[in-house]
């Protein structure tokens, strides 16, 4: 790591820590050549590969400005748009790939954004999965809905139930 201030080619770690979300290391540095002290912060590179071919960094604002739009005029503050986008950084990064191709990006935006907002998720399915007619809107409905009804239909309490009369004891 070369020294900010002069130039020298080595510099000495004094102190190393993590972010509070695990993804970057800060560490306190000390040039020899000049004795002055520094910051650096490392993180672990992300390349989105583009249908095109090329790469780019992963960009959390991206995915937010891609969410953003399909949640326009819905109830949803920017504080869970911004934990939308940390969920889908972190399941991209848990995948423990440098590079991942940006049809898998859209991917793992789908799941969050419909667990936020249903009506956000098929405007951003109908973008994304490019949508043609009314039939693909009412097949990803359909399925919203069938979803829907299983969940409806699971029990609610997992205690188990009293079996015979129920009344006061005697």
């Amino acid at each position: 790591m070369h020294c900010p201030f002069c130039r020298h080619t080595d510099s000495r770690v004094m102190d190393s820590r993590t972010t509070d979300d695990g993804a970057t290391i800060r560490r306190r540095r000390q040039c020899p050549e000049c004795g002055r002290r520094f910051t650096t912060v490392e993180t672990a590179s992300l390349s989105v590969v583009k249908r095109s071919g090329a790469t780019e960094p992963f960009s959390r604002d991206k995915v937010l400005v891609g969410v953003r739009k399909a949640c326009q005029g819905r109830p949803v503050t920017e504080d869970q748009l911004a934990i939308l986008a940390q969920r889908v950084e972190e399941s991209i990064r848990s995948a423990g790939s440098a590079e991942i191709d940006a049809h898998e990006v859209g991917l793992a935006v789908l799941e969050p954004l419909r667990e936020l907002d249903e009506v956000a998720y098929l405007r951003f399915a109908s973008v994304y999965q490019a949508f043609d007619s009314l039939e693909d809107f009412e097949a990803a409905i359909t399925l919203l809905r069938a979803e829907q009804d299983a969940t409806a239909q699971e029990p609610r309490s997992t205690e188990p139930q009293a079996t015979g009369p129920v009344g006061p004891p005697q």
